[in-house]
């Protein structure tokens, strides 16, 4: 098949999934918004074990530049 087939194919497609709109189901996005408690994710039982990794690899990374700053300059 030749580019330009090829790219007519390819246009096509994009037009459509760009204007596509799928029928929305307004009653189950009221259930799911008005739910009383958010979904709990299974990774929240890690959040508080592992909350400040992050800090603390950043304070280190800091500590590191300075040291590294000092050097030069002296």
């Amino acid at each position: 098949m030749g580019r330009g087939r090829q790219k007519a194919k390819h246009t096509k497609v994009a037009r459509e999934l760009k204007y596509f709109s799928p029928d929305t189901n307004y009653a189950s996005l009221e259930r799911e918004l008005a739910s009383s408690s958010p979904p709990s994710s299974e990774y929240d039982h890690w959040v508080d074990e592992f909350e400040d990794d992050d800090d603390l690899d950043e304070d280190e990374d800091l500590d590191e530049e300075e040291s590294a700053g000092q050097s030069r300059t002296a």
